[in-house]
């Protein structure tokens, strides 16, 4: 079975945590809509590790909803409210996604959130194997 190719090409700047192409192989594309920082009641933790967390596992549910995992994630995409977390909003990324063969990723500081006490919103996207 052919697997996902996970590339840095030499000429690029040296990567911090994410890969910067990813080759794909026939399979099937999962796609999970934004996930932000809420429990099933629409409360929101405080602080940048909570909500980051809170983020990355609302993704995993959602991608087990298609069922994937993040073994399976080849993109993310965050979309933050400030840049000076960033450590630690890698450091929670990195207990959930594979850091020998890191996603491709994105990052956009935006204004805001859809709530004014949100502070991260991460997208996936994942490949599965052909059936």
């Amino acid at each position: 079975m052919a697997l996902p190719e996970f590339a840095s090409p030499a000429g690029l700047p040296t990567p911090a945590g994410y890969s910067h192409v990813v080759g794909l192989p026939p399979g099937r594309l999962v796609w999970t809509s934004g996930q932000v920082a809420l429990d099933a009641t629409g409360a929101a933790p405080e602080g940048w590790e909570a909500q980051t967390r809170l983020v990355f596992e609302n993704v995993g549910g959602a991608l087990a909803a298609a069922g994937a995992t993040f073994a399976d994630v080849v993109k993310l995409s965050f979309f933050v409210t400030g840049v000076a977390e960033l450590a630690t909003v890698r450091a929670v990324r990195d207990e959930f996604v594979d850091t020998a063969n890191p996603p491709t990723s994105s990052l956009v500081q935006v204004a805001g959130l859809i709530r004014p006490d949100l502070l991260v919103e991460v997208e996936a996207v994942a490949w599965r194997p052909p059936a």
